[in-house]
This record gives C-alpha cells, sequence and structure tokens, in this order.
C-alpha cells in the first residue's frame, strides 16, 4: 500500500512534518522556520544548519535519541527516507528471521550511524557497523555511547578501500541482511558539479547544504562499480548473510546487476520501489540462500 507522501505505511513522517510539536522538543529549529512559497509556516532547506536542525528534532521527537553531533563535512541524512529503508528492510526479512534475534550488517554507516540509530529504537535490530574513515568511526562510537545504544551497535573498520565485505567478515558473523547508501558520484569534480547544480535550482547562493566528505560523495567508477563490487564480494561471503540489499539511485544500474547477480549464483533477486515526494528510488536485494 502506498501513502500520499510515498514513504512506507508504517514510516511515523508519511503525514509531513509537525513543526510544532518538533519546536517542543527542539526549540532551537525555531531560528529556521521560514514562510514558504504559499505562507505556510516551513523550514529553510537552503540553510545547512537548518537542515541539520530538522532532522536532528525529528530523531529527539519520534525516536528519543538525544545526542547527534558529528561533523560539518559529513552528509546530513534526511530522516524520513532513511527509515523508509529501514521498513522496507524489515517487510523483506520478516519471513526469515525472529525479530528479536536480527542482526544487520550497516556497509558505510558514516559519522551520524543513521541506520543502526533508526533500526536499533524502531525494531530493537543488533547492528555491525562498518566504516572505512575512522574519525567517523569516532563520532559514531559518541553518537552511540551518547544514546546508550552500545550493547546494541557494534563498529568496525575497512582498512582496504579496494574492499567492502571483504577483510571485515569475522569467523562466527551471521547477518540477517546487509544494507547500504552507495556513494552516488564517480569523482570528486562530478560531486562539486552536482551541488552547484542543486545550489541554483535552490535559488540561492548557499554552501552546499546536503554536506558529504569524499567517502561519502564518491567512488571510482561511481554508483554501478561500488554495487558490482558488493555484488562480486557478497558472492564470496553468500553463507554470511541471508539478504544483501542496497539503495540504487540510477534506475539503469538496476539490470546489469540483476544480470551479474544470475552468473554469480543468487538465487532470489528483487527490487523493491521507493519514493519521496517526487523522489523516486529503490532497494535491490539479493540472496543466495533462499
Amino acid at each position: 500500500m502506498k501513502t500520499k507522501s510515498g514513504l512506507h505505511p508504517s514510516n511515523v513522517h508519511r503525514n509531513g512534518y509537525d513543526l510544532e510539536g518538533l519546536l517542543k522538543v527542539y526549540p532551537s529549529l525555531e531560528d529556521f522556520i521560514v514562510k514558504n512559497t504559499y505562507g505556510n509556516l516551513s523550514v529553510d532547506f537552503s540553510s545547512p544548519k537548518a537542515v541539520r536542525a530538522l532532522n536532528a528534532a525529528l530523531l529527539k521527537k519520534h525516536y528519543e535519541i538525544i545526542d547527534w553531533v558529528f561533523p560539518e563535512d559529513n552528509l546530513c541524512p534526511p530522516i524520513p527516507g532513511r527509515v523508509d529503508y529501514i521498513h522496507h528492510l524489515n517487510d523483506l526479512i520478516k519471513d526469515v528471521a525472529n525479530e528479536k534475534e536480527v542482526t544487520i550488517l550497516d556497509i558505510g554507516t558514516g559519522a551520524t550511524c543513521i541506520y543502526p540509530l533508526l533500526g536499533a529504537k524502531v525494531y530493537d535490530w543488533n547492528f555491525v557497523a562498518i566504516d572505512i574513515e575512522l574519525d567517523s568511526l569516532d563520532y559514531a562510537q559518541d553518537i552511540i555511547d551518547d544514546n546508550g545504544l552500545d550493547a546494541k551497535i557494534k563498529l568496525r573498520q575497512q582498512f582496504d578501500e579496494q574492499n567492502i565485505l571483504t577483510g571485515i567478515i569475522e569467523a562466527g558473523d551471521s547477518f540477517t541482511a546487509a544494507m547500504c547508501n552507495p556513494p552516488f558520484y564517480a569523482s570528486a569534480e562530478e560531486a562539486r558539479g552536482a551541488n552547484r547544480r542543486k545550489t541554483r535550482n535552490l535559488g540561492t547562493n548557499a554552501v552546499r547544504n546536503f554536506a558529504g566528505n569524499s567517502n561519502e560523495l564518491w567512488y571510482p567508477g561511481g554508483e554501478k562499480a561500488f554495487l558490482h563490487n558488493y555484488l562480486y564480494q557478497s558472492s564470496l561471503h553468500k553463507e554470511v548473510c541471508v539478504w544483501f540489499t542496497s539503495l540504487v539511485s540510477k534506475k539503469e544500474n538496476v539490470e546489469s546487476l540483476k544480470k551479474s547477480a544470475t552468473k554469480l549464483g543468487a538465487t532470489s533477486f528483487k527490487i523493491i520501489p521507493m519514493q519521496q515526494g517526487n523522489k523516486v528510488t529503490r532497494i535491490v536485494a539479493w540472496s543466495f540462500q533462499k
């Protein structure tokens, strides 16, 4: 069933933002409230600080995440879209695991550690979250500790830039699913160009309100290369995880991924549509065990 916003029916953000309620739990958000072109109160989405304040308020009001501090050059994830992935992943794994026993591998967790925070709070899942940036992991660990989630979320560092799964899998690992939000761009210059276009579309001269460091934004060969590397390495560790999943922004990457998954012996391949307003994306999921 689809909602008007396109978000999952279980998503508490499917009917928009309750600004009054958000201001009660996060008063500093008031500094960023403006009137939109329709004369309604809204958030100044051209401001990086406003975007961060809104998402911090959403985390505090709906998920009891009190402390969420990370560097300004890291991506500030939009909570409604991020929790939508969590809800769709829950639908996917319902038939293979008891929710109390779910352990998720989060690939590229970043300084915000957003998927583990949401998954632990919404579904009481356990997480192993990995990243290649030690500084990001340090901030993520502080967030985990400050919110009392150390028993639910464990961090690991990937030391090899060429690897995604190989090198971080440990003896005895068993995951219900892996999840990933892959780098989108093929180079730093491509990422900068996209930022300039987005800034013009916002009609401002604002600094990039989306932020993001190099490992979050780009990967040699772009999203397609990352996904195919991830897919190949999943075939080397097929017994470790029931479902391997990822967001896929570019629709044209799905077909080549499906063909490669079949060649590598995947027994199931699913495409899960996602939408937030006018933004359309999807989750791809494959398994070697079903």
